[in-house]
């Protein structure tokens, strides 16, 4: 009896786990299929703006000299499906140029534009821009930037056209400074298209490099010092 007992004991502790039951893998997948069915899906091919709405037009804002190579995408889908190897046959170069496009689609896709991105109304690559003022309250008046269609003024529009736009602030009484926000002759800025004006500026080495900076510095300074003797009458 007592062996028995030992076997069955033992039986227990060395049991392997069971495996989970068929109806916990299938609410596990139902799980997953529900968190990756709730994620927004960003389209492959993003519909223009109103400030970027052909292919030129995007290659000119982004810059690094993209532009030259406009001719080369036919069609505003084309711009966003060819691959890198694609890109390099049409003689996109060197690879940085490539790989700087790439990023600039991937943002375009996901709504992450540069300034004058939210500008509703744009005729022939401008945009003008009206300054409105809002009573908050008897002794607070603000004043925001607001995008206006061309030629008219804040008053004759309705609260639906008025469009707010971030990265312009209001000087003073009637100035709106901003990038890229040009004066007015009867008040207000006007915005255009400018070449490189989303473009992410490339850093510039200062004295080689990091790398090779100490070495040259350290020469620098040996030829300074040979200069100071020299004039002093040392050599």
């Amino acid at each position: 009896m007592k062996s028995l007992r030992i076997q069955s004991a033992l039986g227990l502790l060395f049991r392997p786990c069971a495996a989970p039951s068929v109806a916990v893998q299938g609410l596990r997948a139902q799980a997953r299929w529900a968190s990756k069915s709730t994620q927004p899906q960003i389209p492959l091919v993003p519909s223009p703006i109103p400030l970027v709405p052909d292919v030129e037009t995007f290659l000119t804002v982004i810059g690094r000299g993209l532009k030259q190579h406009a001719s080369k995408f036919p069609t505003w889908d084309a711009l966003f499906t060819l691959t890198s190897d694609q890109l390099r046959e049409l003689g996109v170069e060197p690879p940085r140029t490539r790989r700087y496009l790439l990023r600039w689609r991937q943002r375009f896709r996901e709504g992450k534009f540069g300034i004058g991105g939210d500008l509703k109304f744009v005729e022939d690559g401008k945009a003008e821009l009206k300054i409105v003022e809002v009573d908050k309250t008897p002794l607070l008046r603000l004043r925001h930037v607001v995008n206006v269609p061309p030629g008219k003024k804040v008053s004759e529009l309705s609260p639906a056209d008025i469009a707010r736009v971030k990265g312009f602030t209001v000087h003073g009484v009637r100035t709106i400074s901003g990038p890229y926000a040009l004066p007015m002759k009867f008040g207000g800025a006007r915005v255009a298209v400018t070449e490189g004006m989303w473009e992410d500026r490339r850093g510039h080495k200062v004295d080689g490099g990091e790398r090779r900076r100490a070495e040259i510095r350290f020469k620098r300074r040996v030829a300074e010092r040979k200069a100071l003797r020299e004039a002093q009458g040392y050599y």
